[in-house]
């Protein structure tokens, strides 16, 4: 997840993946620098390096120079956690980054961790909850076109649409669209076209992304759900239905994945904003 983050004088700064990565840099920098100028003694300097790279609870290893190598800060899976664990992690990434994305997380689960983290914001049809949402800088962009086939599709269209959030990244909804009535996505051809990449999601047989694959030109990522009746498989139809889609150029991630497919956007769309950046484009 690439996150903005407060810089040391409390402003806001952007999310274009440039920014995490030097913030680590200049806490590197300055920490080198104090150092060199005899402001801080060496095995100081090492006891402040040792949390920078991960740090160790016992029941996870956080990876804090994941925004460093990547411009893309932890984000914690809670399924699978102890709701300790989940705010234990949290905590630490919160300290490291000021800012923290948390996937798949319940309503019991959220009710202790915003308990003990009054700042925490759970958005409870995309099981998502964050910190420091309101540092986030939307990137300048087009709106990415958050798609599906039905209704039972949104839980896993708000995953992504959380995520895209966070990174940054402007979405819009475009719902309830499927293949059933397809007069339903042909009105709203004009939003799709105009989005820098589309994330489509879809149960039962999973045929809309291929309709939306032959209408754009834009990158198309695919997200089967298991939304269907018995021979869906509980998603297995659709993904296997999206693997073959006759569109070419279809991005398919797992089923019900909308994290992985807003990262996957987020992927193809951050290294064009962070060359123009690094340009000195507008």
């Amino acid at each position: 997840m690439v996150l903005a983050s407060a810089s040391t004088d409390g402003r806001r700064v952007g999310a274009d993946g440039l920014h995490h990565r030097s913030m680590k840099e200049a806490t590197l920098s300055q920490l080198l620098g104090a150092v060199k100028a005899g402001e801080l003694d060496i095995p100081s300097a090492v006891e402040q390096l040792k949390s920078l790279p991960f740090e160790d609870l016992g029941y996870a290893t956080v990876d804090h120079h994941r925004a460093l190598r990547m411009g893309i800060p932890e984000v914690i899976f809670a399924e699978g956690k102890t709701p300790d664990q989940i705010l234990g992690i949290a905590r630490r990434l919160i300290e490291s980054d000021g800012v923290v994305l948390i996937t798949r997380l319940d309503r019991e689960s959220a009710d202790y961790v915003v308990k003990h983290l009054p700042g925490l914001r759970y958005v409870a049809p995309a099981r998502i909850a964050t910190f420091g949402h309101e540092k986030i800088v939307p990137l300048d962009l087009a709106k990415v076109a958050v798609v599906t086939a039905g209704t039972s599709d949104i839980s896993v269209a708000e995953e992504a649409i959380e995520t895209l959030s966070m990174i940054g990244i402007p979405s819009e909804r475009v719902y309830d669209v499927g293949v059933a009535g397809l007069h339903r996505l042909l009105a709203r051809v004009g939003s799709l076209q105009a989005a820098p990449a589309l994330i489509v999601v879809a149960g039962m047989e999973g045929a809309l992304p291929s309709v939306v694959g032959g209408l754009v030109a834009a990158p198309v990522v695919a997200v089967p759900t298991s939304t269907g009746y018995g021979a869906a498989l509980s998603g297995f139809a659709a993904l296997m239905g999206m693997l073959t889609s006759c569109a070419s150029g279809v991005t398919v991630v797992n089923i019900d994945n909308g994290f992985g497919a807003a990262m996957a956007v987020a992927r193809m769309l951050l290294p064009r904003k962070t060359e123009r950046s690094m340009s000195g484009a507008a």
